[in-house]
């Protein structure tokens, strides 16, 4: 669907309010003052770099605690050395987060959380499984981060009081949810770039499934509009090419979860997805509308959840039997 949208209508109708310039139009119009997060504990996933570097230091240098949960351990001692003066407000956490069972093995440890950013988030053009047995894609940009999420709350590290921001595309835009496509099973069944646009969509929809529940975080999902990230030039090398003058830097594709983090917007009854500081509606086309629902998808995401630790446990007592 996306793919027939993109090359004469998708691209021409985002080009300006994704590009830099959009940026910079509606943020004159929505002025803030400097951010202050002092005594707030964060938690940033992919970290490392892009945009959740440029989170993860914002939010440090506006006096947060910073967990940065990322893979790669010299991204993050880099990110350590560009933190400076607030580096002893920058807690490291090296993590897998495609996996469900590593991701929820830091909840019980982790303290209060104020802030969750579900910023990582990859497009696979190959077709991978996690060591867990589910696509990697599938299990990175949405499956995991529903594991953290609820591992969370069930540890009662993150109440109603703390902050659900999810990082979710302009890629929504072209999908209707439809749960059968959000993981292929095989190479054939595989398509990176539709099951991206799932994911995210898949985002929009977690955030109004969180926001009906008692005693839940707000949630609130966003989409940094069209940023020069490493992981645009590793899958869209064609875009990034044809439109590299237009692209955002990351500090701009970060601005928005800084400033939602600093003014806690209500969520509201039509949902909307978060661009430059505004809401904007989560459908633009009428062939989005009417896919499976937020409560299907959360009910889908946790029997994957309980599939996925189920085999992992049943693995480790087997082990142990040997």
């Amino acid at each position: 669907m996306l793919r027939t949208l993109a090359p004469l209508v998708f691209y021409a109708r985002f080009a300006l309010p994704f590009s830099r310039i959009g940026h910079r139009r509606r943020l004159a119009a929505r002025p803030a003052p400097p951010f202050d997060f002092r005594g707030q504990r964060w938690w940033v996933t992919g970290a490392s770099g892009g945009i959740g570097r440029a989170i993860a230091l914002g939010a440090l240098r506006a006096g947060a605690e910073v967990h940065a949960l990322a893979r790669d351990p010299e991204k993050l001692a880099a990110l350590r050395s560009d933190a400076g003066a607030a580096a002893g407000r920058l807690r490291l956490v090296r993590v897998d987060l495609s996996s469900v069972g590593a991701v929820a093995a830091l909840a019980p440890r982790a303290g209060r959380v104020d802030v969750l950013v579900h910023n990582v988030g990859v497009m696979r053009h190959d077709f991978a499984m996690t060591r867990e047995g589910v696509e990697t894609s599938f299990a990175t940009n949405l499956l995991a981060p529903f594991a953290l999420t609820e591992a969370l709350r069930e540890s009662r590290a993150l109440d109603a009081g703390g902050l659900v921001l999810s990082m979710s595309s302009g890629g929504a835009y072209g999908a209707r949810l439809d749960l059968a496509a959000l993981e292929a099973r095989d190479a054939a069944g595989h398509d990176g770039f539709l099951a991206y646009a799932q994911h995210k969509r898949g985002q929009i929809e977690l955030t109004r499934w969180w926001n009906a529940q008692a005693d839940a975080p707000r949630a609130l999902a966003l989409h940094p509009g069209w940023v020069d990230t490493d992981g645009v030039r590793a899958a869209l090398p064609a875009f990034r090419r044809a439109m590299k003058a237009l692209l955002r830097t990351p500090e701009e594709g970060a601005d928005t979860a800084l400033w939602l983090a600093a003014t806690r917007p209500e969520p509201d009854a039509e949902g909307g997805l978060w661009l430059d500081r505004h809401r904007d509606p989560e459908h633009v086309f009428a062939m989005t509308r009417g896919g499976s629902s937020a409560e299907a998808l959360a009910a889908y995401l946790a029997g994957r959840c309980e599939s996925v630790l189920g085999a992992a446990s049943r693995l480790r007592s087997a082990d142990a039997l040997r």
